[in-house]
């Protein structure tokens, strides 16, 4: 347990937390601004992806939309099963969908797995949201959430902007791109724990008296399972 105080007390230190919270979010709402503020660069490919509507080029999966996001959905194309923590992301995506087509934005996950894998994965998850295939492109590779087995072997792998060895084939991100006419642009990607705030699970743990009480853990999310795995 906490400290506990009587009524005043704990009505003064929330106050002061508030004021750091107002501050934290203030800053929060800056660092947006220049996010959003970032170049675009062109994408040069011409990507092919499966999709549930047939093969679609990387201008398609905009629909009505001239924003779109990509998660990009850790599930290599020999695995079982979706990456676990991946899963934990999507959960809450679907409910996202609607809300993001009225503010002309599209979300989807890219996977090199095959379309029918994929397909199958979502349905036993129970989600909607549109899922397609880069199995026949390099789409995964050109965003730096996948790896050939040369880049592996060389022991310098590019992630999150940054220059590591010891990396797994398969990591996550989200990356933002717009489409003027039939060009489309890259905006932003984010990597690793950059990832965080898009985790709606996480950010309740953060306000409740545990937190997400992974300290004592072998490693972060050891406690993760698929949601029909509890």
């Amino acid at each position: 347990m906490s400290k506990l105080v009587n009524d005043k007390e704990w009505r003064a230190a929330r106050l002061e937390l508030l004021d750091e919270e107002k501050a934290f979010q203030r800053a929060r709402d800056a660092l947006a601004v220049k996010r959003r503020a970032l170049p675009w660069r062109r994408v040069e490919s011409d990507y092919v992806f499966d999709t549930e509507d047939g093969a679609k080029s990387l201008p398609d999966l905009f629909g009505d939309a001239t924003q779109l996001l990509v998660y990009h959905f850790m599930y290599h194309p020999n695995w079982d099963a979706g990456c676990k923590s991946c899963s934990f992301w999507a959960d809450s995506y679907d409910g996202s969908v609607l809300h993001l087509k009225a503010r002309d934005v599209a979300l989807i996950a890219v996977s090199r797995a095959p379309l029918d894998t994929l397909l199958k994965y979502r349905d036993r998850m129970q989600w909607s949201f549109p899922w397609v295939s880069s199995a026949g492109n390099t789409f995964n590779y050109d965003f730096g959430v996948s790896f050939t087995p040369e880049q592996l072997d060389s022991g310098e792998v590019e992630y999150n902007y940054r220059i590591a060895g010891g990396r797994p084939e398969e990591l996550p991100g989200i990356s933002v791109l717009v489409r003027e006419g039939d060009e489309v642009f890259h905006t932003y990607s984010t990597y690793s724990r950059g990832l965080d705030p898009f985790n709606a699970t996480y950010q309740l743990l953060d306000i409740v008296p545990k937190g997400r009480d992974e300290d004592s853990l072998s490693f972060t999310m050891e406690w993760l399972r698929r949601h029909d795995e509890y």
